[in-house]
């Protein structure tokens, strides 16, 4: 399944409903969307985030953990 076919069966997030996932403010969303660091959809006036380009961010940003071996004292 292409990405555009996704995005058609995918639902689409308000700026408030993304900015409430990501627990920030909606202007963080809106900044995401003005720098085009986030796919998203115009209708009309409105702006809509796909929810799966709002988990491919999400998914994109995540930092795995680092495992440390312990030193022995010298």
């Amino acid at each position: 399944m292409s990405k555009q076919e996704t995005w058609t069966t995918d639902r689409l997030l308000t700026v408030a409903e993304a900015a409430d996932r990501l627990n920030t403010s909606e202007r963080y969303p809106r900044r995401l969307i003005e720098e085009r660091r986030i796919a998203f959809v115009r209708i009309g006036r409105h702006v809509r985030i796909p929810a799966s380009a709002l988990e491919e961010f999400i998914a994109s940003g995540l930092v795995q953990p680092v495992t440390l071996r312990m030193r022995r004292a010298a």
